[in-house]
């Protein structure tokens, strides 16, 4: 019901560490209603560009915490909340290239009362600066 909240505006660019570019982040919002625990995210889908990426460079931060998506599986005391701003960096040599990229986003997760697992998605277009 919030999907098209999900991609922030603000927070998207490239990672650097040592100098060198290593991937790029950008900012994401729970698309739904009340927070949830991180074990209850099956999956956070990114495609750049056209390009999906795959589930071991996504990495997931919350309040100064780094999770890999498998280690979200067995995280059971810490939650995403709503409304919540979570970094989602993506593990990519060289980053990204300034200029406008698609950015599109699915977040898979368990709701204990629905009977099935939900898959909400959102896309946007942002800028790198030059």
């Amino acid at each position: 019901m919030f999907d098209k909240y999900m991609i922030c505006e603000e927070g998207f660019g490239n990672v650097v560490e040592d100098g060198q570019v290593v991937g790029f982040t950008f900012l994401a919002r729970l698309p739904y209603y009340r927070g949830i625990g991180l074990s209850m995210v099956e999956d956070i889908g990114v495609v750049i560009d056209g390009e999906p990426v795959s589930r071991q460079d996504v990495r997931f931060t919350v309040r100064g915490r780094t999770w890999t998506l498998d280690e979200m599986e067995t995280e059971y005391t810490e939650r995403w909340n709503f409304g919540e701003k979570a970094a989602v960096t993506v593990r990519r040599p060289n980053g990204l290239a300034p200029g406008r990229h698609r950015l599109q986003l699915s977040e898979r997760i368990r709701v204990s009362y629905l009977p099935f697992v939900p898959t909400t998605r959102d896309a946007k277009e942002l800028d790198i600066p030059a």
